[in-house]
């Protein structure tokens, strides 16, 4: 059984770093690009990064650029994503995922095994 685990969420201040890691189970996706993706209450769910399953190639959310960092380790099969410079605009749950079908790296759509998310406050 396929599964994704995100931890690392909690409540911070603005300004105040997070990093939240996405732990894979039950199958290997070393070949496979993974996705950051965020949820605030009210609003659909967003891009916010995304990692070839080599590393190389990175996007981010323009809202996001400069101050995330998203990173992978293969042989753990896990992603994580460096939150730093933390704003109130980013309070919303993080789900991780990976992508199984489409060209782009910014549509739900193209991925697959969400993970349950978890919870990132940012207090201003």
């Amino acid at each position: 059984q396929v599964q994704l685990v995100e931890s690392g969420g909690g409540l911070v201040q603005a300004g105040e770093s997070l990093r939240l890691s996405c732990a894979a189970s039950g199958r290997t996706f070393s070949m496979k690009t993974m996705g950051w993706f965020r949820q605030a209450p009210g609003k659909e769910r967003e891009f916010v990064a995304a990692i070839s399953w080599s590393g190389t190639n990175t996007n981010y959310a323009d809202s996001v650029k400069g101050r995330f960092t998203i990173s992978r380790d293969n042989a753990k099969n896990a992603a994580n994503l460096q939150m730093n410079s933390l704003k109130a605009e980013d309070t919303a749950v993080y789900y991780c995922a990976v992508k199984v079908s489409g060209s782009s790296v910014y549509v739900t759509t193209n991925y697959a095994y969400w993970g349950q998310g978890t919870q990132v406050s940012v207090s201003s």
